[in-house]
């Protein structure tokens, strides 16, 4: 959680200092690439306490996975297992059958064009042997 408070107070701080700048006069691709730096710098001497909380966070939960021993594509595996259980497990169910017949003698239906739209004949108007 400290690193999505320190992501979102380096972005607040580019917004905030992208605006100073707009106000000030400044256009174009150039206010943004000058936000991004100035924002850098100030982040860098304002927000080392959020930095350092950070920092401290990622190294302890690598630390923590490292130690458990658990590795992500470990957990993967066993939720990919799992899934392929609940698959076979419905699939051995016996599904119902949904029956459905296509009359092939069925007049065409035809739909009354639009004002302005052109009329599109069907596969059986435009060929003889159907």
């Amino acid at each position: 959680m400290p690193f999505i408070i320190y992501s979102a107070l380096r972005i607040a701080l580019i917004v905030v200092v992208g605006i100073v700048l707009y106000l000030v006069g400044m256009r174009g691709w150039l206010l943004g690439v000058v936000a991004i730096l100035v924002a850098l710098l100030v982040s860098y001497l304002a927000l080392s306490r959020q930095r350092e909380a950070a920092a401290l966070y990622i190294a302890t939960r690598r630390t923590q996975r490292q130690t458990s021993g658990v590795q992500l594509t470990e957990r993967l595996d066993r939720d990919n297992a799992d899934e392929d259980e609940a698959i076979d497990a419905s699939a051995a169910q016996p599904a119902r059958a949904a029956t459905v017949t296509v009359d092939d003698q069925a007049p065409a239906v035809q739909a009354t064009p639009a004002p302005g739209e052109v009329p599109v004949a069907s596969d059986r108007e435009t060929d003889p042997e159907k």
